[in-house]
């Protein structure tokens, strides 16, 4: 059975042979319209990505944007609450645009109104404050707030608004309200009172399953009831998630409030959403508070107010953005002018999504263990049932969950772009994942939060994986993401398919894996080993980064060998098992290493540590992430001088000033990881240089020299409980620390073949500079540090604040800026899916009232964690590391 599963996985990437398979024909694509040309032409952008998170926000053409661009700057659009003549004509494209939407969904304004928002969330808020409600009293049972279990998290939030109100707040699970559907439930009497309101997605953003939307009559109807009380029900229908790729009929279908957002249709605008109300139920609605444009009269001087009677005008306070809805025209015009409508859009999505479940579903481990855990209430048998969304954890051949953080980092070395975590829907994701109440609390309370990276704990998954298509994916960004999955979990680290071992089992699918490995497939062009690949890679992403440790340093302390010539002469020597053999700071975050054998210490860790970083245009801090070819800028400091140089190929030399010139710095505020910090502009001549390296628009800034950045960890426990220690740009703590016996094991996995077809190991200097560390030491057992709870380094003591955790940034060449996925992928296999290597230090304490130094040579003399207060230094051991 499990060859068999195997062997139809391999046939389903054949996808007319899948096409045929169904009847009718599946369709693809929008009749004559070419869809290639389409993504050429229109999402150029696109090239070298695959786009998989358009349930999170689907991309916008150009073509729309541009025909937007083009009115407002051919048209004078005033605030519509003015009278003149430009401001009457944004009220009257307004209205025009009012109409397209009800025209959009079906209905018109005789049944319904459209009030805009800022989004779906705006939308749902409004109906929570505005709705009737009728608190719970002597007299009356009050007024039920139901909702689904699978909603969002602005949809469960609506409880908080009638809890407040006295009005119960009752979640209901999607399989009993199936139960009442098909069973039947206790009728309600639609006319009675008081007033309830039901709330529920028409697709689940989590995993894609479309709720009957039959629902919406039968319970307005009163024949199927959320809940047994009485009262008349209303219907809130979440149509967010689910008419981003399906047409959505509200002549049909009348839910009472509908709340959208337009950026998951159209990619842009963003910030702008609306609520469809029923005009049956608008009288209904209660407003407290009126801002500008929502009144008839009102006084200053005495409580009197009459509301506008447009429904709209009465709920849409202050100005709203007109600007945004203006757009929406250009919007609605371009959809249909591509797709032709909904409809097709809807059809063209399920394919590719039933394509993917089909040949994901099937994709089996050598033991017929399953690659994937798919979390569907469907078997994605029809676009009425299940829209555009899988929803997975990626396992191994011992049905163990590989953490959803790990499989993003991978899938970003492919280019691929998904979405993990809960999204929003907590409900959901309980259900699937079997995640109770008291997990979530409990996970709380060990760090973890919604939309943070901590995938796994106590090895069990607090998220998921997604995968979403929108109306322009292709079939060659379905494929490209099978062949991702198949490359990283069905091939051998030299590119071959893992063996079969059970009897009758067909090969793994796609065989040719070691021609996955090395090929990727973007927009349909296959890029082989040989191509350059530079502009593929160019978007891709790193922080971790570091040039050859082997290579030419300016030296400090005179002496004319490298630091890797001392290290030799240290080791040779005989002084230990652990000794400091090389020292590395980084004084431009992201750029390459610079290699010292002494250097003085500051308040901060290594003296000009991460002391400057490069911003764009928008004054936001470029790492490798956005742009790889910071690895190959190097910087050199001289502190005789007090300059850093930077140089770079093609570049003449420049110098930049250590201190900034108070009078003349220009202070500005940056963000590194969350924080807030006090930066000055390094100048005019720095900021070309840079510009005209990258061929885009780059500044140099640097930290300001009476700014304190507080480190978020806590004090170590020798440190003074008012000491803060104080960080500079880096991400996490003051050093990092690498064991070479670490570096070594890792290493002993990384073979590579050369020109010549002779297999060789990774060079180790190449694999050192892509962990970015300040202190590489010679240890004696490979990850040992991960067991250290402090280290001493002569009189100077640091606690060791946690290991790092790594992303892709390791995966790229420090010496070419070019990417080699396998560093990550046998990272993460060998460290049996935990991806840290080195760990964070920090000073437990330190006195710099005279000037200290780390040298290379230095011995190391770490504190095991369950050994803590075993250790005392002899004063022989203080004087060889560290000189003050």
């Amino acid at each position: 059975m499990a060859g068999e599963a195997a062997q139809r996985g391999a046939e389903l990437l054949d996808f007319e042979r899948f096409r045929d398979s169904s009847s009718p024909r599946l369709p693809y694509g929008y009749g004559q319209r070419s869809l290639r040309e389409l993504r050429e032409r229109e999402f150029s952008r696109l090239a070298g990505t695959v786009y998989l998170d358009h349930a999170g926000a689907t991309l916008f053409p150009q073509s729309q944007l541009t025909s937007f661009t083009n009115d407002v700057l051919k048209n004078v659009y005033g605030n519509p609450h003015s009278q003149n003549i430009n401001s009457k004509l944004t009220h009257d494209t307004m209205e025009q645009v009012r109409y397209r939407v009800l025209v959009h969904f079906h209905t018109s304004p005789d049944d319904y109104t459209v009030i805009f928002t800022s989004g779906s969330t705006a939308a749902l808020k409004l109906v929570a404050e505005a709705f009737p409600w009728v608190p719970q009293g002597p007299e009356s049972s009050g007024s039920r707030f139901c909702y689904l279990t699978d909603s969002h998290t602005s949809v469960v939030g609506m409880r908080e608004i009638t809890t407040a109100r006295n009005v119960t707040s009752i979640p209901v699970r999607p399989e009993d309200m199936r139960s009442a559907e098909t069973q039947g439930a206790a009728t309600c009497d639609p006319d009675s009172h008081p007033p309830h309101l039901f709330c529920y997605p028409a697709q689940s953003n989590f995993s894609g399953t479309r709720y009957p939307l039959s629902w919406i009559e039968g319970i307005k109807s009163g024949w199927m009831c959320p809940v047994n009380a009485p009262g008349k029900w209303f219907v809130l229908l979440d149509a967010a998630s689910y008419v981003s790729t399906s047409p959505l009929d509200l002549s049909v279908h009348q839910a009472d409030f509908v709340p959208i957002s337009f950026y998951k249709i159209f990619g842009f605008p963003t910030g702008l959403g609306a609520l469809l109300v029923n005009n049956r139920v608008a009288p209904l609605l209660r407003k407290t508070y009126f801002g500008g444009g929502t009144a008839a009269a009102y006084l200053a001087g005495e409580d009197f107010y009459v509301p506008r009677q447009s429904v709209a005008e009465r709920f849409e306070d202050g100005t709203i953005s007109f600007l945004g809805v203006i757009a929406l025209k250009h919007g609605f015009d371009t959809l249909e002018r591509l797709t032709g409508g909904m409809e097709n859009i809807k059809q063209h999505t399920f394919t590719l999504a039933q394509y993917t479940y089909s040949a994901l579903s099937s994709l089996r481990y050598p033991n017929g263990a399953p690659v994937v855990r798919i979390y569907s209430d469907s078997e994605f048998s029809s676009p009425e049932v299940q829209g555009p969304i899988i929803n997975f954890n990626v396992l191994d051949d011992q049905g163990n969950i590989i953490g959803y953080s790990e499989v993003d980092k991978m899938a970003s070395l492919y280019n691929i772009q998904v979405r993990t975590g809960c999204f929003c829907n907590t409900g959901a994701c309980q259900r699937f994942l079997g995640i109770s109440n008291e997990m979530v609390k409990k996970n709380l309370q060990a760090g973890h939060v919604c939309g943070d990276n901590i995938d796994l704990i106590d090895g069990q998954p607090t998220g998921s994986v997604r995968i979403s298509f929108g109306y322009m994916s292709m079939l060659e960004d379905a494929q490209a993401f099978l062949r991702f999955i198949i490359a990283t979990r069905l091939c051998s680290s030299d590119g071959q398919p893992l063996p079969q071992t059970l009897a009758g089992e067909a090969p793994a699918p796609l065989a040719e894996c070691k021609a996955l490995s090395t090929l990727a497939v973007v927009d349909g062009h296959s890029l082989s080993p040989q191509e350059d690949t530079s502009a593929v890679w160019d978007n891709f992403s790193t922080t971790m980064n570091a040039v050859g440790l082997c290579s030419p340093v300016c030296e400090v302390n005179g002496s004319q060998q490298t630091p890797s010539e001392k290290a030799e002469r240290v080791l040779a020597g005989g002084l230990g098992p652990h000794i400091v053999t090389n020292l590395c700071l980084y004084p431009v975050k992201s750029c390459a290493a610079f290699e010292v054998t002494r250097w003085p210490i500051g308040n901060q860790g290594l003296l000009y540590d991460r002391s400057w970083m490069v911003v764009n245009h928008n004054g936001i801090c470029l790492s490798q992430k956005q742009e790889p070819r910071l690895c190959l800028i190097q910087p050199f400091i001289d502190l005789q001088q007090r300059i850093m140089v930077l140089k770079a190929k093609g570049m003449e030399p420049i110098e930049v000033p250590l201190e900034e010139n108070s009078e003349r710095a220009q202070i500005c505020q940056s963000k590194v990881c969350a924080d807030r910090v006090n930066t000055y502009d390094c100048g005019e001549k720095i900021s070309r240089w840079l510009s005209k390296f990258f061929g885009r628009q780059c500044r140099l800034i640097k930290q300001s020299s009476n700014f304190q950045r507080n480190a978020k960890k806590k004090h170590g426990k020798d440190q003074s409980p008012g000491t803060t220690a104080t960080l500079s740009l880096v991400n996490e703590a003051q050093y990092l620390l690498l064991n070479r016996s670490s570096v070594s094991e890792l290493q002993q996995q990384l073979i590579f073949s050369d020109e010549n077809g002779k297999e060789k190991l990774f060079p180790m200097s190449e694999l050192i500079s892509r962990f970015r560390a300040n202190i590489i030491i010679s240890g004696t057992r490979a990850f040992e540090e991960d067991k250290w709870d402090e280290i001493s380094v002569g009189s100077l003591r640091f606690q060791v604040s946690g290991p790092c955790h790594r992303c892709q940034m390791i995966c790229i060449d420090q010496q070419t800026g070019q990417r080699n996925q396998e560093v990550f992928q046998k990272l993460s296999e060998s460290r049996k899916r935990k991806v840290t290597f080195g760990v964070y230090l920090m000073h437990t304490s330190l006195d710099l009232s005279s000037p200290c130094f780390l040298s290379v040579g230095s011995l190391v003399l770490p504190v095991l964690k369950e050994n803590v207060e075993c250790h005392h230094l002899s004063a022989a051991d203080k004087h060889l590391d560290i000189i003050s």
